[in-house]
């Protein structure tokens, strides 16, 4: 297994890598234009882009914005309400799996910034019959949470007739360099049913005699050709136009709004996820089971990339987290109505048999990981020099101390009293 020589990454990334004569991957390769490109003349051109699609919905809703709990949203809606002016219709997929934290995130989002938002949720027998099958088809239980989050916002922009659609930073690109930022790439529905949802859209899941019939699946179908030219919808990302860097974004919205953040399984970052019960727990092993690293890899490389952790601190990170086994299996299995060891063995099914090995003792064995793997001779020589920045990701303390952050909660109050939340408009 080769491993890039100046982050982390493995050669058998998912979403695909190249690497050059120096053994670096395309996704530091492209990672080198955060550093060179004008980020002012980008944003300008993203203004541009966006003023064309301004009131054109009769002055209610200027573009569609997908939020959630966690991740980007905070940055995502401050930029494009207090920089770009624009009046968002805000939309969210329930998956159910959010916690409290995650539920207080978007309370105070939608209250802050004094925003519509609409969300799709999905009946809970319908998700756990479709989980079941991706479960046993993909070793997915996040894939109905990735089909929702990317199919709705379509949904929501042909049925109001609002164009643009705007994300936050485009994954092909940050991680593997899949493209240029100057490639401007948008919005795709073959990127989605290659990458996102692992090559099988809910149509392909469609099968009356395993009990998912079309019924259940039509909430996640993607819009047709004709509905998306009629309306004219595209999908751009703001990572295109704005020098994306997670953790000092997320640090903007602790700092201007109390953005909550919480400690995660798997990973030192604690600010993306942080909505989630089980995404930096069961999901991300079940992503070291098939891929042979986890999100403290991705992590890891983001932090090196973007100079404030070295080649080797990474390493020890991934040491750090790598291995340990979460805790959420059992609240997991519950939700799916079966036992923690019959989950447990249908995604041991996945288990990619190239990179793990089982002892006569039955224990298993990672071949080959960025802690084992040999280190190449020219890695000082493709080292980035370090900004100085802190990478450590500080928790902020939470609004309801008592609560442990851990039981999924599907319904919550969509505001908070007014006087107890900050304003964004100053």
């Amino acid at each position: 297994m080769k491993f890039c020589a100046r982050c982390i990454y493995p050669e058998n990334h998912p979403l695909g890598l190249i690497f050059d004569a120096d053994g670096v991957c395309s996704g530091c390769r492209i990672h080198e234009e955060k550093d060179d490109l004008d980020w002012d003349l980008r944003f300008s051109r993203l203004r541009s882009i966006t003023d064309a699609y301004r009131s054109r919905n009769n002055g209610q809703y200027d573009c569609i914005v997908p939020v959630s709990g966690a991740r980007d949203s905070w940055f995502i809606v401050d930029t494009i309400r207090r920089k770009l002016k624009l009046n968002p219709l805000l939309v969210s997929y329930n998956t159910h799996y959010m916690v409290d934290r995650g539920h207080r995130n978007m309370s105070y989002l939608r209250t802050v910034f004094d925003l519509d938002c609409q969300t799709m949720i999905l009946g809970k027998e319908s998700l756990r019959r479709i989980t079941e099958k991706t479960i046993d088809k993909l070793g997915s239980i996040y894939w109905h949470c990735l089909a929702g989050q990317s199919v709705f916002p379509v949904q929501m922009a042909v049925r109001h007739q609002i164009p643009l659609i705007i994300w936050g930073a485009h994954q092909g690109l940050d991680q593997v360099g899949m493209f240029s930022h100057t490639d401007e790439v948008e919005m795709t529905r073959k990127y989605r049913k290659d990458h996102d949802l692992m090559g099988f859209e809910a149509e392909d899941l469609v099968n009356e005699s395993d009990g998912l019939p079309e019924r259940m699946l039509a909430p996640l179908f993607y819009p047709n050709d004709r509905e998306l030219h009629q309306v004219g919808v595209r999908g751009i990302y703001l990572g295109n136009y704005i020098r994306w860097d997670s953790k000092a974004q997320h640090e903007e919205m602790i700092q201007h709004y109390g953005f909550e953040t919480g400690a995660q399984k798997r990973t030192f970052d604690h600010y993306n996820h942080v909505d989630c019960a089980f995404y930096s727990g069961l999901h991300d092993y079940i992503k070291l089971l098939k891929h042979g690293y986890g999100k403290v890899s991705d992590h890891a490389s983001r932090e090196i990339r973007l100079h404030r952790m070295t080649r080797e601190q990474g390493i020890s990170q991934v040491a750090k987290y790598q291995d340990i086994i979460p805790d959420d299996s059992a609240i997991f299995a519950r939700w799916l109505g079966i036992s923690e060891a019959s989950l447990i063995q249908e995604l041991e099914k996945h288990r990619n048999q190239n990179l793990w090995s089982c002892s006569s003792r039955g224990e298993w064995n990672l071949h080959r990981s960025a802690i084992t793997a040999y280190v190449p001779e020219n890695v000082d020589e493709q080292r980035l020099k370090i900004s100085g920045d802190d990478w450590q990701f500080p928790i902020r303390e939470s609004r309801n101390p008592n609560n442990a952050e851990t039981e999924p909660s599907i319904l919550q109050r969509g505001y908070v009293d007014g006087q107890k939340a900050p304003s964004w408009d100053t």
